[in-house]
């Protein structure tokens, strides 16, 4: 994809130390070629007013899916792409959380230590307190096997999505 060529590029040209994390399933490219990244800025993929989906790798893609069915619902989902971690785009996640005024963080991750912790710690360090639900790997001992039958047990599919945000919509 453009954006993973993008990704790699720039890890070869930075002087900096560099974590670059990609999935072996096959996603869709979300993105145009002439499209424009830049270090440490998340973005918009989807608009919407009722709650915010913060996702990074191939959980975009999923987080689109499930706004599709919520909408059928009446529930109007933005999903950001948060590709970049760290630095974590806070200027885009705090207004994300005052606009929509409830996040969903979902990764391809452990719910410990990842995007969901790097968005809460923006959220509290801007006094911007609003309803957070992650998904992603419990921390837990994981196992090998079919990958979509993996993403069902541990809860990074589509459905957690749906469920995190049909329950966070609640809560505000």
């Amino acid at each position: 994809t453009d954006q993973a060529n993008w990704m790699v590029r720039h890890c070869i040209e930075s002087v900096n130390p560099i974590y670059l994390r990609l999935s072996r399933e096959a996603f869709p490219d979300l993105y145009t070629e002439n499209e424009v990244f830049e270090t440490g800025k998340g973005k918009i993929v989807r608009d919407g007013s009722d709650v915010t989906v913060i996702a990074c790798g191939i959980m975009v893609g999923f987080a689109l899916k499930a706004a599709e069915q919520l909408a059928s619902e009446g529930i109007s989902v933005r999903v950001v792409d948060m590709f970049c971690i760290k630095p974590l785009d806070s200027e885009l996640t705090v207004q994300c959380a005052r606009e929509t005024r409830a996040i969903v963080t979902a990764e391809e991750h452990s719910v410990i230590g990842g995007l969901g912790s790097a968005v809460s710690e923006v959220l509290v360090q801007n006094d911007t307190i609003v309803p957070v639900r992650f998904v992603g790997i419990p921390d837990c001992h994981g196992e090998c096997g079919p990958y979509d039958k993996l993403q069902a047990k541990y809860g990074f599919d589509v459905g957690a999505i749906y469920r995190a945000v049909s329950d966070v919509v609640k809560k505000k």
